[in-house]
């Protein structure tokens, strides 16, 4: 009778454990200058399928795309074929002016350092078939501010799509492939940008991103290939065989598209933490990346207080800023990321040799919208485990 009820009990226990919702997707992987180790890998890398995450599967890393691009801009500038501080209507073939300053040049370090005037209040996405300077000429597209250059810090998306065509223009390479010989290819690393090229094998280990309330926000099975992964105007053919670089490269999503394992993007992070001594970047371009980073961001949110070419320093020990993350050592560079219900992260600091690339999913949006919120519990908490494995509590 006793051993009767016992099973009873034990069966009705194990249905209420087997459906324990499991934790959201994370990874986070350490790195120093020698070494790559993942340190945190939970949840499911898709719910449908129940298929566990592994540290190294692809997932849409949102804005620390950006310093993917500005990484490439600055090895066209070692190649010679680029220059951060020229008109960019040099590059384009077309005049990019601010409606409110029709005489003031706009520039690359402008556009990779958000001083461009630019707003994402018209949107930022130029789908294939449109015109990224039907864009550009909308006055929507632009703030009444201070001239390029001298305008404060506001993050634009728009930048992105803008500098990636500047980059094709300058190299005659479509951005994809661009970024997969100057980053992806040297670093050996297995990346893309909007799924393409990234072949049958990176797709079958996708991490699906969903949002809070449990809905697919990102790349779910119908979002792959076959299927279309770029955006489209109202009757274009999903077909990149016309496609003239240096028109729009806003299809390739440079400002959030990159999909990259955390194990291939501490790889990045790796190269950044060895500076020139990595062979990515020659010293003079990479001393200009390094240092651009404490700029002050004028007029930015607590989390933005220091940004340059694409990337950021955070934990400086300002009190007006609201940007900590670990809450030892730094400053801490880098950039973050936010779209889709995840949060990514790309940071080192320089002096302890240390860095971390991280993603969690399922997370609920900031209060005020996309690249609003600060450093949200669950990151600071992850980082403190991080730390902790580490031995740097």
């Amino acid at each position: 009778m006793i051993r009767s009820l016992l099973a009873a009990l034990a069966a009705f226990a194990f249905p209420a454990a087997a459906l324990a919702a499991p934790p959201p997707a994370t990874v986070v992987v350490g790195f120093d200058r020698e070494t790559i180790r993942p340190l945190i890998v939970e949840g499911l890398a898709n719910k449908e399928t129940g298929r566990k995450l592994e540290a190294n599967d692809p997932v849409r890393i949102a804005s620390i795309s950006k310093l993917v691009m500005g990484l490439a801009a600055l090895k066209l500038v070692d190649e010679g074929k680029l220059d951060l501080d020229r008109d960019v209507s040099d590059y384009l073939g077309w005049k990019l002016r601010s409606p409110f300053h029709p005489d003031a040049p706009v520039t690359l370090a402008h556009l990779l350092s958000h001083r461009a005037g630019l707003s994402d209040k018209g949107g930022y996405s130029i789908p294939l078939g449109e015109s990224l300077e039907a864009k550009l000429a909308d006055p929507a597209s632009w703030r009444d501010v201070a001239k390029p250059g001298e305008a404060a810090f506001e993050y634009a998306n728009l930048g992105s799509p803008l500098v990636a065509t500047v980059l094709e223009a300058a190299s005659g390479e479509r951005y994809d492939r661009l970024v997969e010989r100057l980053i992806f290819k040297p670093l050996g690393v297995k990346a893309c940008l909007n799924w393409i090229g990234c072949g049958p094998e990176l797709e079958a280990r996708v991490v699906t991103l969903y949002r809070h309330t449990g809905e697919v926000a990102a790349d779910g099975p119908d979002r792959l290939p076959p299927a279309c992964t770029i955006p489209l105007a109202e009757g274009q053919a999903c077909n990149l065989d016309a496609y003239v670089p240096g028109t729009n490269a806003s299809i390739f999503s440079p400002q959030g598209g990159v999909r990259i394992g955390m194990v291939d993007l501490a790889k990045i992070g790796q190269a950044l933490l060895l500076g020139p001594d990595s062979g990515l970047l020659s010293e003079k371009t990479f001393d200009r990346l390094a240092f651009s980073a404490f700029e002050g961001a004028t007029g930015a949110s607590e989390l933005f207080c220091h940004y340059g070419l694409a990337v950021q320093a955070i934990e400086m020990g300002e009190g007006a800023c609201d940007d900590t993350l670990f809450g030892r050592g730094g400053p801490w560079v880098g950039h973050p990321g936010e779209a889709y219900g995840l949060l990514s992260g790309l940071w080192f600091d320089v002096q302890t040799s240390l860095g971390f690339v991280y993603v969690t999913t399922e997370a609920p949006p900031p209060a005020g919208g996309e690249d609003t919120g600060n450093f949200t519990p669950r990151e600071k908490e992850l980082m403190a485990r991080a730390l902790e494995m580490v031995g740097k509590p």
